[in-house]
């Protein structure tokens, strides 16, 4: 009853905050016109909104574990697939960042060989859309610690997802017309730091300096 206590005062913070002047649920209720489309994962410690200091209606916001994308496939799960078609069909947003982060539970689990074992292993069967990541990692990062592959893969299943959105043709047609730009942002629970993959320089690049840096 205690957390359910918090959710309703911290409701009534926002009540006050964003509903108290008319207008601001005038605004509300005229639609959403949010320009960015980010897709992050569930965990609990990365809420895309309380990470970018968004108010409602600032951003359309798809989460799911390790946020992944699937391909564009008859067999593609639609619930992502019609949220991501809905904000770049229907709201025509300007961008999509796919938000990944430190020590997710999804790419450890995957890392670790986690498998198919019934018809309800859910979330075995949603990480096999990064299985590729897994045997890339492998791949590349043979001897190194099981710390420094999950935070490779946690990298690499960013750009991974980048490259299952370019597979919708709605969303290749609208990057090719200079209408939709693409975005990899990693944040590192580590060191309070965001990162943003440079395609020029192919790694993953500080955009808010980690916390030492910047005190």
């Amino acid at each position: 009853m205690q957390d359910i206590e918090r959710f309703i005062r911290g409701f009534g913070r926002f009540q006050q905050q964003y509903l108290r002047e008319p207008s601001a649920r005038d605004s509300l209720r005229s639609g959403q016109h949010p320009a960015t489309l980010v897709i992050g994962c569930c965990d609990s410690r990365v809420d895309p909104a309380l990470l970018t200091g968004c108010d409602p209606g600032d951003i359309f916001v798809v989460r799911n574990i390790a946020n992944l994308v699937p391909p564009c496939t008859p067999e593609a799960p639609p619930g992502v697939s019609s949220a991501i078609e809905f904000a770049v069909c229907g709201l025509e947003v300007a961008r999509i960042v796919v938000l990944g982060h430190a020590r997710c539970g999804g790419i450890r689990a995957l890392m670790q060989g986690a498998r198919v074992t019934d018809e309800t292993d859910f979330v075995a069967r949603w990480m096999e859309i990064a299985a590729p990541v897994r045997e890339e990692v492998l791949r590349a990062l043979p001897h190194k610690h099981e710390e420094g592959r999950c935070r490779a893969a946690e990298q690499a299943s960013i750009l991974h997802s980048l490259d299952n959105l370019m597979s919708y043709p709605w969303i290749r047609r609208r990057v090719d017309e200079g209408k939709l730009a693409l975005h990899g942002w990693y944040f590192d629970i580590d060191t309070g730091s965001l990162l943003a993959y440079s395609p020029r320089k192919q790694e993953f690049l500080n955009l808010v300096q980690p916390l030492e840096a910047a005190a």
